[in-house]
């Protein structure tokens, strides 16, 4: 008889692309997992997973494994989902994966509210780019998202997936104190030309928001610096090396030499909560969903200005 938390090892090295990715998501260790996985393919006797460079690929044989792990899980979040309605309670594990400033400046103080109110609640927390979670929450390798999006760059949501919008998001220019935008009441996009950017690395929401932003005004942009943590980029700037757009959940205090201008229109993301279809009925997703809208007028009302 296959072991489901076996299928379950299998099935996130399939959806995250490495053990030690898999290993993240599920909490446990690498080794952990390897071990799932190995005793996995003694019982079925088959070859599952193949050293492929530094990483691992899966044999035709473990996607087909994949597929009725799939299904399985999903049958195992009906029943979960099903229980947990008759109870009435937010219970059992809830896995939540949100991206890097929400995961810092927001989700702190609702995880511990919902630790708080619903003891039987486990709720547990990756940090992951928008991008790819929204895919992982489609797949079942979590639970529950908190994602982004720019007014120019909407965030698709797959079939099967429902989402809320939890807030907006405001985004400011950051320059340089010596810098001749320092001392502006605004700036506009079309006086963006010509400088020099810090940015994000190509494929995450903020760099395709800048660059489809600056070229829609005309301008090119010269990306001199990139960085993935909003800190870095701050830091970056404060060393009088460019400017940068960074949104204000999460920033924190902006550091000596380092000045704020708004932008006019001033850039919005919007932040959402997404699951899926399936799941859509079970207390720990809608009371969690509920927490994080509740907690937001507070969070941004207390963002930096």
């Amino acid at each position: 008889m296959l072991d489901l938390q076996r299928l379950r090892a299998l099935h996130a090295v399939s959806v995250h692309g490495t053990v030690g990715a898999a290993a993240v998501a599920l909490g446990y260790t690498s080794s952990a997992v390897s071990q799932q996985i190995a005793k996995l393919e003694r019982e079925t006797r088959t070859v599952l997973l193949e050293r492929e460079g530094r990483g691992v690929r899966l044999t035709d044989e473990a996607h087909q494994l994949v597929r009725t792990a799939r299904e399985l899980l999903a049958i195992v979040e009906r029943a979960e989902t099903e229980l947990e309605e008759r109870r009435g309670v937010p219970a059992g594990r809830l896995t939540i994966a949100a991206f890097a400033s929400a995961a810092r400046g927001l989700m702190p103080p609702v995880l511990a509210d919902l630790a708080r109110r619903h003891p039987a609640l486990d709720t547990r927390l990756t940090e992951i780019d928008p991008h790819l979670s929204v895919d992982l929450v489609a797949k079942g390798a979590v639970d529950l998202v908190v994602a982004h999006d720019w007014d120019i760059a909407p965030l698709p949501a797959p079939a099967g997936v429902e989402q809320a919008v939890i807030g907006n998001d405001l985004c400011d220019l950051l320059v340089p104190e010596d810098h001749p935008f320092a001392g502006r009441t605004a700036v506009r996009r079309e006086e963006l030309g010509g400088e020099r950017w810090i940015c994000q690395p190509p494929g995450r929401v903020c760099h395709e928001w800048l660059v489809r932003t600056l070229r829609a005004a005309g301008h090119e942009p010269e990306i001199v610096h990139q960085a993935d943590e909003n800190p870095t980029l701050v830091a970056l700037v404060a060393a009088g090396l460019g400017i940068a757009l960074i949104p204000r959940l999460g920033r924190g205090p902006l550091p000596a030499g380092v000045v704020e201008v708004p932008l006019d229109p001033m850039p919005v993301r919007r932040l959402y909560a997404l699951w899926r279809t399936g799941a859509a009925r079970r207390p720990a997703i809608a009371e969690t969903v509920r927490t994080l809208c509740g907690h937001w007028p507070e969070v941004s009302a207390h963002s930096p200005r």
